[in-house]
Formats: structure tokens, C-alpha cells, sequence
């Protein structure tokens, strides 16, 4: 396409990022190739397209925005949910072993963000993901580890995993188990 470089160059001056170009350009021409352009001649058509073009980076700025709040909303939600220091020792030994049994991408971000304490940004960058990215990751993983414990645990999960003897529990089943052999 001859015009690609003055439709990237648009587009550039209006983000001030190459990446965000490059993408809002890409998407704008996978929806006209699916959907069809216009029949429109010379002139007409370029005002066409420059009009989807603002049209898509007005969108990616409202999905951006978008995501910084749900960003935000996660990271005050994370903060709100951090355990006091007394309370950490006893949260259930159950944890460890389900967190192990999640994907390995939604462990390790449970276990920087609210075992290691590391913000939702470093933890992104450790992951090479965007901000956004990991705050679903984060949200996705905090859902499945709780869907696991409710599982395991039982009541003591629905009382929130502190001073659990699930672990207690389940070591007096097996022995129990043994010793009725």
C-alpha cells in the first residue's frame, strides 16, 4: 500500500508512541480488509480512511483508559488485601501446595504480587506482560487459587485460610488411614 507510510506517519504524531502506530494502523486494516471499504474514488476515499483511522485511535485510547482504571482498581483491591504482618505466618500450608498446582504463569503471579509483596508493575516487567495484562493474569489466578482451596479446604477456606489446620487435618486422616490397615 503506497499510503501506508503517510497513514503511520498520521497516526504517529497523534499517539507519539511507534508500537501504538503501528498497532491502531494493523487493526484498522484487518477490519477494512474484512469488512470492505467503500466504493469511493481518490480524495473521497483517503477522507474515508483517515476518519476510520481517528475513529480506531479514538477507541485505543478509550480501551487504554479503560485499563489503567481496572489496573488501578486491582492494585487498591491487592492492597486492600494484604495480610497483616502477624497473620502471615498463619495463613493455611494449603496455599503453597494449590498455588503449585495452578499454571505456572498465574503462580508466579500470586506469589510476587501477594507473597513477595512486589507491585503489579514489577511483577509485569518480570514477566515481560504489560500492566494490564497482569492485573487480568492476577485477578485470573486469585479466582482459580480460591476455587482450589474452596475446593480442598472446605470451611476453613470460606473463613479466609487463617490459623487453618487443613494440613493437621489431613495428616491425622493419613494416619489414620494407616493405622486402620
Amino acid at each position: 500500500m503506497s499510503n501506508y507510510p503517510r497513514f503511520r506517519a498520521f497516526l504517529l504524531r497523534r499517539t507519539g508512541s511507534e508500537p501504538v502506530a503501528e498497532e491502531v494502523l494493523q487493526g484498522v486494516l484487518v477490519r477494512v480488509l474484512e469488512r470492505g471499504a467503500p466504493a469511493l474514488e481518490g480524495a473521497r476515499w483517503m477522507a474515508w480512511f483517515y476518519r476510520v483511522l481517528r475513529n480506531a485511535l479514538a477507541d485505543h485510547v478509550r480501551h487504554a483508559r479503560a485499563g489503567e482504571r481496572a489496573l488501578a482498581r486491582e492494585a487498591r483491591d491487592a492492597a486492600g488485601a494484604v495480610l497483616q504482618p502477624g497473620l502471615k505466618r498463619s495463613v493455611c500450608q494449603c496455599l503453597h501446595r494449590e498455588l503449585e498446582a495452578l499454571k505456572p504463569e498465574y503462580a508466579r503471579a500470586v506469589r510476587q504480587v501477594d507473597l513477595e509483596e512486589r507491585s503489579l508493575a514489577e511483577a509485569a516487567e518480570a514477566s515481560g506482560i504489560t500492566p494490564n495484562n497482569a492485573a487480568v493474569r492476577l485477578h485470573r489466578a486469585r479466582q482459580a487459587l480460591k476455587k482450589r482451596l474452596e475446593k480442598t479446604c472446605g470451611a476453613c477456606a470460606a473463613q479466609g485460610c487463617l490459623d487453618c489446620d487443613c494440613a493437621r487435618s489431613a495428616a491425622a486422616l493419613v494416619h489414620e488411614r494407616k493405622d486402620g490397615d
